[in-house]
């Protein structure tokens, strides 16, 4: 169904315009399996084009090995070769909040955040310390541009509840979390070699 495949690009698009954020070049790697159609993969690569990707690349490497991927290799080394405008998403040196929030609005789509006392405690504490200047790592679902995972597409507008925060000193960032996110790794809730079956 194009209609579903173009209205299910909407989160590509954001993603692309989030990494445009940092100023490099973005290559899109389309996983093409046996089931998708011609008319399906040319209206993904457009619309990754038209929504600001160096490249958007048909890939087929999980069905025929390396040699399924060397379009994607050159476009990557092409796009590797161009110009680069790296920037920070934020100053490091502005306060923590400021830079969480930053990243809830400008990455996420967020109207604000909210810090729990005990996140705007540590966030203290962290900057009495001398660790403000340290960058932010989030903390959060990746099943979502928002903190509930059920929020498909690219919700706007949504609070970012931020419950705590917590500093990696040793690695150098500090991580909020965001929502219910107890840490910054989970696991699955069933592993996948367990799907596989003899």
């Amino acid at each position: 169904n194009i209609q579903l495949v173009a209205d299910g690009c909407c989160n590509l698009q954001k993603q692309i315009q989030i990494t445009q954020l940092f100023g490099v070049p973005v290559v899109v790697a389309l996983n093409v399996f046996k089931t998708d159609t011609r008319a399906e993969i040319d209206l993904v690569c457009e619309l990754a084009k038209r929504a600001g990707a160096f490249d958007a690349v048909p890939c087929y490497h999980w069905s025929v090995g390396g040699k399924g991927s060397v379009d994607l290799a050159r476009a990557v080394r092409e796009a590797a070769s161009k110009r680069s405008r790296f920037q920070f998403l934020y100053d490091v040196q502005v306060p923590i909040v400021d830079k969480i929030r930053t990243i809830a609005q400008a990455v996420y789509g967020a109207k604000d955040i909210e810090l729990s006392p005990e996140a705007q405690a540590k966030i203290d504490r962290y900057t009495q310390q001398g660790f403000g200047n340290l960058p932010i790592c989030m903390a959060k679902t990746h099943l979502s541009l928002s903190h509930q995972p059920d929020k498909k597409g690219v919700p706007r507008d949504f609070i970012l509840p931020i419950s705590d925060v917590r500093a990696s000193i040793g690695a150098g960032f500090i991580y909020p979390l965001v929502g219910t996110r107890s840490s910054p790794l989970a696991l699955v809730g069933e592993s996948q070699p367990k799907q596989v079956h003899p």
